[in-house]
């Protein structure tokens, strides 16, 4: 078991299954990038690791240059090195890696309501229901009217954690556009579009608390 979150993205290069969720979720940004309006398309990405499924996404992705984002990771080791591929692409920018915590309002101020919304290996690091219900409701100070919600979750035990959070998304005025397992059938990706109000400001300053440990379930 990783000692880190920066260890643990390691395992993209050994798990077969991280890396076809990468290539879901990656396949995902691809659709909502393809998918967004004419013109300026703006990205935040919670706990965004080191970036590497918006980062791999937009290096041959023909509206890259449309792309303005915000990446928020606390980990510095991994916002080092995302920063480090950003210069590689040429979208230092248009791209910006905020190392600090994601969990706060503050970190996305200026940056949202956003036409992309990344909420890739959060879910499974929430305590109970409650963190889930609070963070979910604060997708819509992250999300503009018609914002893509990219999600993960993985599953453990049998249970089918995914199915719940299909069943709130759903019921929080965001539309299921597509929903894939992986080949093994322990982790879901997600891609909902918002159909409800931006809300101007957060609930609280707090989206949601993220209690975590590195995990294959992430």
């Amino acid at each position: 078991m990783p000692k880190d979150w920066y260890e643990w993205h390691d395992l993209y290069n050994t798990e077969p299954k991280l890396r076809q969720r990468l290539e879901i979720v990656q396949e995902y940004i691809a659709y909502s990038l393809n998918a967004s309006p004419s013109g300026a398309i703006r990205i935040v990405s919670v706990c965004a690791g080191d970036g590497r499924d918006l980062l791999g996404t937009l290096k041959n992705h023909p509206r890259a240059k449309d792309v303005s984002a915000r990446l928020v990771e606390i980990n510095s080791n991994l916002v080092e090195r995302g920063r480090a591929t950003i210069e590689s692409l040429g979208l230092a920018k248009q791209i910006e890696f905020i190392n600090d915590d994601a969990t706060l309002a503050t970190n996305y101020v200026g940056a949202v309501p956003a036409d992309i919304v990344i909420v890739c290996g959060v879910f499974g690091n929430l305590a109970e229901e409650a963190e889930l219900n609070r963070l979910l409701d604060n997708l819509s100070f992250l999300s503009k009217p018609g914002a893509f919600v990219i999600w993960t979750r993985g599953h453990s035990n049998g249970i089918t954690y995914s199915d719940n959070v299909r069943k709130i998304l759903s019921a929080s005025g965001f539309e299921e556009v597509n929903f894939k397992l992986t080949a093994t059938g322990d982790m879901g990706v997600g891609l909902h579009r918002y159909r409800g109000e931006n809300l101007a400001a957060p609930k609280e300053q707090q989206l949601f608390v993220f209690s975590g440990i590195p995990s294959k379930a992430r």
